[in-house]
C-alpha cells in the first residue's frame, strides 16, 4: 500500500489512498452482483445509535449517502459499493470495473449521482441500479504524477466540482480542482490558491462554496466556483471535511480535534472547544442548530446550539468512523472493517 502526503498519516483518506493508488487493475466486465445480506446488529449505543456490521468482507466504508429514509449507497475499499432500499438493513453489492477506493457517493437527483474511485468518476443516471465511467484524470495531465480525487458536488444539475490531490510516490506534488459546466461529461482543471491536498468541498447554492485541505486550507468561491480565495483559517493543521448551513454559517473539522466555525461566510473562523482529541473526518448540520461530528477511535459528538458548544456522545465503538449522513431524526455513520452506526431518535 502505498501512502499519501504527511499531512493524511492519521486519518481516513491516508488509510485509504494507499490501496487507491496501488490496485490499478480493472474488474474486465460490468457486473451487478445482488447479495442482499443483511447487516447484524452488534449492540445498542447511547443516544439511538444502533451498531451494525455491513458485508462488505471486512473492508473499510469511506462514502455514505442517502436520497431519503429508505434509499441509499455505501463506498469502500477495492471499489466496493453497495445500496439500500430498507434504511440500511440490507445491502446489495454493485461491482464497479475498478479495485480504487471509492472516496465518495453524491447524488444530484434521485436518478443522477457520481461515485469517486481513484482518478475515475463514474456516473449513474438510473437511480444507482447501473453505474458508467464518464471521466478518469490521466497522469498524463499531471506530468506522470498519480491524481487522486476526494470529494465531489454539484450546484445544480449542470455545475459540478471536484477535489483532490497529486502525488509521486509518498508526496503530494500538487491539488486537482476541476469543474464541470455539462453535467459531468467533461472536466476543466482550474488553477488553485493552494498546492497541497485539497479534500472536501461543500457548495450552498450554485454560486458559493468551500474547499477544505491540507496546511489548514480553506478555500471560497462566489462566482460558481470560476475563481477561488483563501481564507484564513487560523491553523496549519489538516482539515478534513467543512459543511455550511447556509451562506453565512459554517463549520469545519480536521486533526488534533480540531474544531472551526464562523457566521460571516468564512470572514473569519473561530476555534470551538473540542471534547475529543482525536482527528474529526466530518461534520454536518441537520438544522441550523443541530450539527453532528464524528472521527477517529470511534469519537461522535453533538451540538444544539449551531457548533457554538459540543457533547461528545457514547458510540459504542473504538473504531475509525470515516462518513455520515444525517436527517433530522435518523442518520448513518460508516467506518473501518465495514462498520455502521444507524441513528434513530
Amino acid at each position: 500500500m502505498n501512502h499519501g502526503s504527511a499531512a493524511l498519516a492519521e486519518l481516513r483518506l491516508c488509510d485509504k489512498l494507499e490501496s487507491s493508488r496501488m490496485k490499478k487493475k480493472f474488474i474486465p466486465i460490468f457486473i451487478v452482483v445482488c447479495l442482499a445480506v443483511c447487516a447484524t446488529t452488534v449492540s445498542e449505543a447511547q443516544s439511538g445509535w444502533t451498531v451494525k456490521r455491513v458485508p462488505s468482507g471486512s473492508r473499510d466504508l469511506n462514502a455514505v449517502y442517502f436520497n431519503d429514509s429508505k434509499r441509499g449507497w455505501i463506498g469502500g475499499d477495492e471499489g466496493y459499493l453497495a445500496r439500500t432500499e430498507d434504511g440500511g438493513v440490507s445491502w446489495i453489492e454493485q461491482r464497479l470495473p475498478t479495485r480504487n477506493s471509492i472516496n465518495d457517493v453524491y447524488f444530484v437527483t434521485k436518478e443522477k449521482g457520481f461515485v469517486l474511485a481513484g482518478e475515475t468518476i463514474f456516473s449513474t443516471s438510473e437511480s444507482g441500479h447501473t453505474w458508467q465511467q464518464v471521466h478518469t484524470f490521466s497522469a498524463a495531465d499531471f506530468d506522470g504524477a498519480a491524481p487522486e480525487l476526494y470529494s465531489l458536488r454539484f450546484g445544480g444539475k449542470k455545475r459540478g466540482w471536484v477535489v483532490g490531490s497529486v502525488s509521486r510516490g509518498d508526496n503530494v506534488v500538487d491539488s486537482i480542482l476541476a469543474i464541470t459546466r455539462d453535467g459531468g461529461a467533461r472536466w476543466q482543471v482550474l488553477k488553485a490558491p493552494s498546492r497541497q491536498e485539497l479534500i472536501h468541498i461543500d457548495f450552498v447554492d450554485d454560486q458559493n462554496g468551500w474547499i477544505v485541505g491540507a496546511g489548514g486550507a480553506i478555500l471560497r468561491t462566489t462566482d460558481a466556483g470560476e475563481t477561488w480565495k483563501r481564507q484564513d483559517s487560523g491553523t496549519t493543521l489538516t482539515l478534513y471535511h467543512i459543511d455550511f448551513r447556509n451562506k453565512k454559517q459554517g463549520l469545519a473539522v480536521g486533526e488534533r480535534g480540531t474544531i472551526l466555525a464562523t457566521e460571516n461566510s468564512g470572514e473569519t473562523w473561530s476555534k470551538v472547544t473540542s471534547p475529543a482529541r482525536a482527528t474529526l473526518l466530518s461534520v454536518q448540520f441537520v438544522s441550523e442548530e443541530d450539527a453532528w461530528v464524528i472521527g477517529r477511535g470511534g469519537a461522535v459528538l453533538r451540538s444544539g446550539d449551531g457548533g457554538r458548544t459540543w457533547i461528545e456522545q457514547e458510540s459504542g465503538v473504538k473504531q475509525n468512523l470515516y462518513a455520515m449522513f444525517m436527517m433530522k431524526k435518523t442518520g448513518w455513520v460508516v467506518g473501518s472493517d465495514g462498520l455502521m452506526l444507524i441513528y434513530k431518535e
